[in-house]
């Protein structure tokens, strides 16, 4: 029974000197390393994100100013026309022939006023020896003044006719490409007014219009901070690229908002030299706000959160670390504007977060450097969703960026 007793003792010695060995206070937890870098500080732009449509600058329906038989086509269709191009011919034998007739009416209302000058000027003879009474002399004058007006409306007439010959060649009123022909030689139209039949449709080459809606908070922004006024630069990607390679800017927005979608209509006109935009394409657009300002940057996974406030663990100089409250922005270049609540000489701590104990623990800093995430200008613009903006964009850009 001493025995084991001794036994028993011998064990708990041994233990006891293997927890005090070198070793194991060695293993005592120590202040935990992490990076820690300064914000980057650069000028940013904030750009207003919307989505929109293209539009021609200048779109029009084709219609004949005359009706009748389409004798021929002249143009390919999708081809570029230049204006006063020939596009269709209508059968002009019709117009000739109302010219012709209207030619005829002018001779005859020329002879008819002829004759009344010639009795007005026996009856003026006459009237001086008292032959003819005063009456018959104002009738005869009444009679040059009407053949006089008949012979303008005969000329009028002929001017018409003139007119609607020259009509039976449908021109194109702008340069462009046509559409294809929405007629074919043979075929009766009704022209002369805007329910005459659609012959094809141009849309003008060159610079293309971006069209957009703004909310009403959108609208008070720029109108409070001056920013996106006409000539604001503007940003645009298609549905199929992943960056906002188009330029162009900001030259129209409506003059009162949509009572009835309480939106206010905005428009960028675009380069469009090789005639790769086309209207109706789908497109998201970012518009400069206000001017550029100094903002500080730091990486998104540097920040976390303290219940409902945003934080960013910063060491100070006796390796504590505080949790400082801070204002977010938008993301340009990767990382995330910091608008308030940060100082430009504040130690971040960007990697290692995980290991930082609770604010007020000591941490071992070691620095490093805060960079964007892609090489682009300083200048490159940050982006951010404009509040309540409306439309929508095709189903691959719905998630954002």
């Amino acid at each position: 029974m001493r025995g084991l007793k001794i036994a028993a003792v011998s064990v708990m010695v041994t233990g006891a000197l293997y927890g005090c060995s070198p070793k194991a206070e060695g293993q005592a937890p120590g202040a935990p390393p992490v990076t820690v870098a300064t914000p980057l500080q650069q000028k940013v732009v904030d750009w207003d994100e919307f989505t929109g449509r293209f539009e021609a600058v200048e779109s029009v329906d084709v219609r004949a100013r005359v009706g009748g038989y389409v004798q021929a086509v002249h143009f390919r269709d999708g081809q570029m026309v230049q204006k006063g191009q020939l596009l269709f011919t209508l059968d002009p034998r019709p117009a000739q022939a109302a010219l012709a007739q209207a030619q005829a009416q002018v001779a005859q209302m020329q002879s008819q006023l002829t004759l009344a000058r010639a009795n007005l000027a026996r009856s003026e003879t006459l009237l001086a020896s008292q032959a003819v009474s005063k009456a018959e002399y104002d009738s005869n004058k009444a009679a040059v003044d009407a053949a006089a007006a008949n012979i303008a409306a005969a000329n009028a007439a002929v001017r018409t006719a003139r007119l609607n010959l020259e009509y039976t060649r449908v021109t194109a009123p702008t340069s462009g490409r046509v559409s294809d022909r929405r007629v074919d030689p043979g075929n009766l139209i009704a022209g002369g007014s805007s329910a005459g039949d659609i012959l094809t449709t141009i849309i003008s080459g060159g610079p293309i219009h971006f069209v957009f809606d703004g909310s009403e908070a959108v609208l008070l922004k720029y109108l409070r901070d001056g920013g996106a006024a006409n000539g604001a630069p503007v940003r645009i990607r298609l549905q199929d690229e992943s960056g906002f390679t188009r330029t162009g800017r900001l030259d129209f927005s409506d003059n009162a908002l949509d009572t009835s979608s309480g939106v206010i209509r905005m428009r960028a006109i675009v380069p469009n030299g090789d005639g790769f935009l086309r209207p109706g394409l789908f497109g998201r657009a970012q518009v400069a706000g206000a001017g550029s300002y100094d903002a500080l940057l730091v990486p998104d996974t540097a920040i976390g959160t303290d219940q409902s406030r945003r934080v960013v663990s910063v060491v100070n100089a006796d390796g504590s670390v505080t949790a400082k409250a801070v204002q977010l922005g938008p993301i340009v270049q990767g990382l995330r504007v910091i608008k308030s609540g940060l100082a430009p000489t504040d130690r971040v701590i960007i990697a290692g977060l995980q290991r930082a104990a609770q604010p007020g623990s000591k941490v071992t800093p070691k620095n490093g450097r805060i960079a964007p995430v892609a090489e682009q200008a300083s200048d490159a613009p940050v982006t951010q969703a404009a509040p309540a903006s409306t439309g929508s964009f095709a189903n691959s850009l719905s998630t954002g960026d």
